[in-house]
């Protein structure tokens, strides 16, 4: 735990050059607005320490925060113009071009043989992920992730609403990460999106399948209003978002199999309400 705090402490005393520079552009708009932090606190519904935060590089603005921040301080696109560079702070490398290709994504499907999909994650299961990382990442970098992963969940209620399917190995609703309790809140979540969002699809392939065509790992698809298909695959090594062609219809036609080969969504609701019954 003291090798967490130092690291924390770093963190803050550190920011990296491009968060100190949002914060100072943060800073400089609120003082020509005439406002005090506490006055865009209450503007934006953020605590007072928050904005703090953000103006001295402490905390990483969210995308909405800059959206936000650029009306009500009249900063004429120069805080929205840095989103990209907070993206680059928030995700690895390998997977801040996904990130972005999420947002604006007309669908967005994937199959997990570990553990649920990012996009439907609670809070506590998050942290349960980050906090069991090898190796591990200090109590500041596992909030960094928190944030990251929570605000990349606005994809599932933006305009127009993307169409999202997702086919999980029954395995994970009896891996319990976090603990029995987080993996029962996770499951009644999980339940939940699948019972308000109809743009919303989650399948469970049986354990006993003998029929699989998701032995090669996990992968992750989605498309564009413009035509176009990606893919990202993730591993030990880091991740790889791919825009091969040949490739990507590869993987599109090995989730279609998959979904053939899973329960219905029907048969998969009452599999994780069943579990979640059982813990």
């Amino acid at each position: 735990m003291a090798t967490s705090k130092s690291s924390d402490a770093n963190t803050v005393q550190q920011p990296s050059p491009a968060r100190k520079h949002v914060g100072d552009l943060i800073r400089n708009f609120r003082s020509r607005a005439g406002l005090t932090r506490q006055d865009v606190g209450e503007r934006l519904l953020i605590s007072e320490s928050l904005a703090g935060a953000y103006e001295r590089g402490e905390r990483i603005p969210t995308t909405s925060f800059l959206k936000d921040a650029d009306r009500a301080l009249d900063a004429r696109g120069a805080l929205t113009s840095c989103i990209p560079l907070m993206e680059d702070e928030k995700y690895p490398r390998t997977f801040v071009g996904w990130v972005r290709l999420e947002k604006i994504a007309s669908s967005v499907s994937a199959y997990e043989n570990m553990f649920f999909p990012g996009l439907l994650q609670t809070e506590e299961y998050v942290r349960a992920l980050y906090e069991e990382r090898v190796p591990q990442f200090s109590e500041a970098e596992i909030e960094k992730h928190i944030e990251a992963r929570l605000e990349r969940q606005a994809v599932l209620g933006r305009d127009p609403l993307p169409i999202v399917a997702y086919v999980i190995e029954e395995s994970v609703l009896q891996r319990p990460i976090g603990g029995k309790t987080v993996l029962r809140n996770q499951m009644l979540h999980v339940l939940k999106c699948m019972q308000t969002m109809h743009h919303l699809t989650v399948q469970v392939m049986p354990t006993a399948r003998t029929a699989h065509a998701g032995l090669n790992g996990p992968f992750a698809m989605l498309s564009t209003l413009d035509g176009r298909n990606w893919a990202y695959e993730d591993g030990q090594g880091g991740g790889v978002l791919i825009s091969e062609p040949q490739h990507v219809d590869q993987l599109i036609d090995c989730f279609g199999k998959l979904r053939a080969q899973a329960l219905t969504p029907w048969e998969s609701a009452e599999l994780i309400e069943g579990t979640a019954d059982q813990l």
